[in-house]
């Protein structure tokens, strides 16, 4: 798991914040997936997202009932770069290739 990153003090690219209203990505599924989700390093950047321990890690953290709430938004994706500026963040509609 990387580093938990609060997403009222993560910095966002003009790209992400277009990109999450676009898509109708609110930042609190971004707090989300950045303070609970897992990370891999692909293509030079992190990419954040909800595998079955993220999940789980989130499930016991938040309780039952926030966690039933915070459940539509466990297939969202964020790419961070290396200096904490979220590059893009999207729904996850097709499983992450790992590399």
């Amino acid at each position: 798991m990387g580093t938990s990153i609060p997403a009222d003090m993560t910095p966002f690219s003009r790209h992400a914040l277009g990109r999450m209203a676009q898509r109708a990505l609110p930042t609190a599924a971004l707090d989300l997936v950045l303070s609970y989700g897992a990370s891999i390093r692909v293509h030079g950047a992190d990419s954040y997202f909800f595998d079955k321990a993220a999940r789980r890690r989130a499930r016991e953290q938040l309780g039952d009932t926030a966690a039933r709430c915070a459940e539509r938004y466990m297939n969202t994706y964020a790419v961070v770069a290396d200096d904490g500026t979220v590059i893009t963040a999207a729904w996850r509609t097709r499983r992450l290739r790992r590399p």
